[in-house]
């Protein structure tokens, strides 16, 4: 039997990682993958336009008047999981590479979703995060940090 492979972390967020790379936005890259309790991946999403929407015809930059900026057009990752969903979401992980925001927060809860795995936190300091953190407390909802960087494996023997 191989003695070296990937966790189940490292998988699922690998997953993610690779949702992410889908993305269009030329400054935040974002993907998550939903998993539920058999370790089934049961979502996956990426940061990006609405379906139907052409990428080509929507602003990508974060800076200027709001609307000539991506962020009232894009759809987050989270976003894109849970409506991408093959099943009741009750009870699932969602693996992100970014700590959802306060909005995706809600989402999350509203699906059901009891875990949240994330590798970046770049936003931390902001108002957000403490509106998104606050909620995951009052509803329950787990989270933990994992920073997966290369992909090393585990050695059971």
């Amino acid at each position: 039997m191989r003695k070296e492979f990937i966790t189940w972390d490292q998988y699922f967020m690998g997953v993610a990682k690779l949702s992410a790379l889908r993305s269009k936005d030329p400054s935040t890259q974002v993907g998550a993958c939903i998993v539920n309790s058999d370790l089934r991946i049961v979502g996956i999403g990426y940061n990006g336009m609405p379906s139907g929407a052409k990428d080509d015809e929507f602003p990508w930059g974060n800076m200027g008047e709001y609307l000539d900026t991506k962020y009232p057009y894009v759809v987050h990752a989270e976003a894109n999981a849970i409506l991408n969903a093959t099943q009741s979401l009750k009870g699932s992980s969602i693996f992100v590479t970014l700590f959802p925001c306060n909005e995706c927060t809600k989402l999350i809860i509203q699906s059901g979703i009891k875990e949240i795995v994330y590798e970046s936190d770049k936003y931390e300091h902001t108002k957000e995060h403490q509106a998104a953190v606050k909620m995951l407390k009052a509803a329950g909802v787990s989270y933990r940090q994992i920073k997966v960087g290369e992909l090393t494996y585990v050695n059971l023997h």
